[in-house]
């Protein structure tokens, strides 16, 4: 798990000791624990908790955002949390944490504890120039084959009727807020947010971030499900992609290598659509992609690498004339970024 500090400054809360010690099997008395917070997220307090018989981790989501401009959002997204990791581990085994336990009264649960000794976060991977695309390949290829065990399964939208976490958590921060910081977009940019809002196919993680990837052994891992949905199978790799992009911006010098893993990662997701034609959900994609990457200097969550004059600007001179007119296929979009930035 990403950002480990040592929790001497931040007492384990008593509620979640008592919630860790109801386990079975956690081998755990209120009070002997080691419980360190673990840094790097804006939505939720996470604790490392070491036990006497192993380790786990402790996630209860935060009412406020940490971010600067005011976001909330409702806490009882960790339920949704906690399904999505279930229902992914049933159909791709081993891609997502495994939940031991949790209780709603305190909005918590437990899961299991991966070190980033062999389990590296890939975000970390790729802004440290370690960027493969057969890592992208993999990732994408796993929340394809999601999309795909989850497409058209009521039993799927009752159990992830989240419509309004979801507007809380993304349409609104990031697309319907930038209709107040770019009032010329404002039309185009609402009606890909009802669009979206209204398109509603399979199981969507909404958080498909690189610092939320673990690379591991044994395949990608991947965590911080608080946005799950049943919705628009699009927004995962249009989300995901946008890191992709930005992260050639901030490191020009391997652009070429961001864009293979772009590639390979659109490769390996469309390998697995099966539920609509592919030039469908492309074409949403392609609409979300330069939405999302103009959110992500100008929105409620900025990426904090990237130069806030030079690199700005160049995400604005090329995001807002694909809004207003939209491209409908990703690689398109891919080859004017990246033949941009070279």
């Amino acid at each position: 798990m990403p950002g480990e500090r040592s929790g001497d400054a931040d007492p384990f809360p008593p509620e979640l000791d008592a919630f860790v010690g109801g386990i079975e099997g956690a081998g755990h008395r209120p009070g002997s624990v080691s419980a360190k917070r673990l840094t790097g997220g804006v939505s939720s307090e996470i604790w490392k908790v070491t036990t006497d018989v192993g380790t786990l981790c402790v996630k209860r989501a935060l009412p406020r955002l940490k971010v600067a401009e005011v976001w909330e959002a409702p806490v009882e997204r960790n339920r949704y949390e906690a399904r999505w990791y279930s229902v992914a581990n049933a159909i791709v085994p081993g891609c997502a944490p495994q939940v031991l336990a949790e209780d709603d009264k305190i909005g918590a649960f437990a899961m299991s504890y991966f070190a980033t000794d062999d389990h590296p976060v890939w975000k970390a991977e790729l802004m440290s120039g370690r960027i493969d695309p057969t890592s992208a390949a993999a990732v994408g290829r796993i929340i394809g084959r999601l999309h795909a065990g989850t497409a058209n399964s009521s039993w799927i939208a009752s159990r992830f009727d989240t419509d309004a976490l979801f507007e809380a958590l993304r349409l609104s921060p990031y697309l319907r807020f930038m209709t107040e910081q770019h009032p010329d977009l404002a039309a185009p940019l609402s009606t890909l947010a009802d669009g979206t809002a209204a398109t509603h196919m399979a199981l969507v993680h909404g958080d498909l971030s690189p610092k939320n990837i673990l690379i591991g052994p044994d395949g990608p891992v991947i965590l911080d499900a608080e946005c799950a949905w049943y919705g628009d199978p699009a927004f995962d790799p249009a989300f995901c992609l946008t890191h992709l992009m930005l992260k050639g911006l901030w490191r020009r010098q391997q652009a070429q290598d961001y864009r293979n893993c772009f590639e390979a990662f659109w490769g390996g997701y469309l390998a697995q659509v099966d539920w609509e034609d592919a030039a469908s959900i492309a074409g949403r994609a392609a609409a979300l992609l330069p939405a999302i990457v103009l959110a992500r200097v100008d929105g409620k969550s900025p990426v904090e690498y990237l130069d806030p004059s030079s690199d700005a600007e160049y995400v604005r001179t090329f995001c807002k004339p694909r809004i207003a007119t939209v491209e409908h296929d990703p690689l398109r979009i891919a080859a004017d970024w990246y033949g941009g930035l070279a």
